[in-house]
């Protein structure tokens, strides 16, 4: 049995589950990590985490993406 971890509670988001979260479109979520030096994105391999409470943050401090 497969315990599901709760989007609010994840530390690592996927780009589907952020769009949820922030509700913003996945690919403007795609658009705003793509930088190589995105500090709220993890690349394992080609997968891309969001880390929920830097991009949190970031989305805080701006007035509009």
């Amino acid at each position: 049995m497969k315990h599901e971890v709760p989007i609010a509670e994840k530390a690592l988001l996927t780009v589907d589950e952020a769009s949820e979260y922030f509700n913003i479109g996945p690919q403007r979520i795609r658009d705003l990590t793509n930088d190589d030096n995105c500090p709220y994105v993890l690349w394992i391999g080609t997968k891309r985490l969001i880390k929920r409470e830097m991009l949190k943050e970031f989305l805080y401090s701006q007035y509009s993406i």
